[in-house]
């Protein structure tokens, strides 16, 4: 089934903001990852009650996204939100080499969830909300604002069905970069590295790094 570019986008406008909030807090008190974190910093982190049950950050290793990425990650820095019945939990890898870092997200259902389905809810409406719209509406909605975007955003290709991970998945970006969406379950995975390398090396490392993450999840 394809998804619509204006589904995604708007997807990842949430999942930016959200990452946005809990990234400048870490950036100003330049907190250091940790599955238990000091109690000095734990103003920039959610509340017992809001904790994510599941911290990106223990999911994949400095050593390995390494080695996928063929980088020298520094170091790995933790940040969390939360976001009505849902918990964003994000992992930010630091690469020595410029435009090189890596970003995982992980949005999972919160502590006051009563079936758990939140996150495959919200991956149905957004990635699949617009799938119902004809072409011909997506053709007058691109013709309405095209001269209202820059070139890149002209450039930006429709999101793509990425096969063989998770339940679904999708990449949505352009050729300067993108991110890998993943459903697996009731969590959602957001995966997005730097680097030089084409869509489709960046689609091959980040689907490396998608397995990595959902095997520590046991699926």
């Amino acid at each position: 089934m394809s998804v619509g570019s204006t589904a995604v986008n708007r997807f990842s406008i949430v999942l930016v903001t959200m990452l946005l909030v809990p990234a400048c807090k870490d950036s100003r008190h330049r907190s250091s990852v940790s599955p238990s974190p000091d109690p000095q910093e734990r103003a920039i982190e959610p509340s017992e009650s809001e904790a994510p049950a599941i911290t990106a950050c223990n999911l994949i290793t400095t050593e390995e996204v390494g080695a996928i990425q063929k980088a020298t990650i520094r170091n790995a820095k933790s940040s969390a939100g939360p976001s009505a019945n849902l918990v964003m939990s994000q992992c930010y890898y630091s690469a020595k080499e410029p435009n090189m870092s890596v970003s995982l997200a992980i949005l999972q259902p919160g502590s006051e969830s009563a079936t758990g389905r939140e996150a495959r809810d919200y991956w149905e409406k957004t990635m699949r909300g617009s799938s119902e719209r004809s072409a011909g509406e997506a053709e007058r909605e691109d013709g309405i604002h095209k001269s209202e975007r820059g070139e890149e955003e002209e450039k930006k290709s429709p999101p793509k069905k990425v096969d063989r991970v998770g339940d679904e998945a999708y990449w949505s970006g352009n050729r300067f970069g993108g991110a890998l969406y993943v459903l697996k379950k009731n969590v959602i995975l957001r995966i997005s590295i730097g680097g030089p390398d084409d869509q489709e090396t960046k689609i091959t490392k980040s689907k490396a790094l998608a397995e990595k993450a959902l095997s520590r999840l046991g699926f």
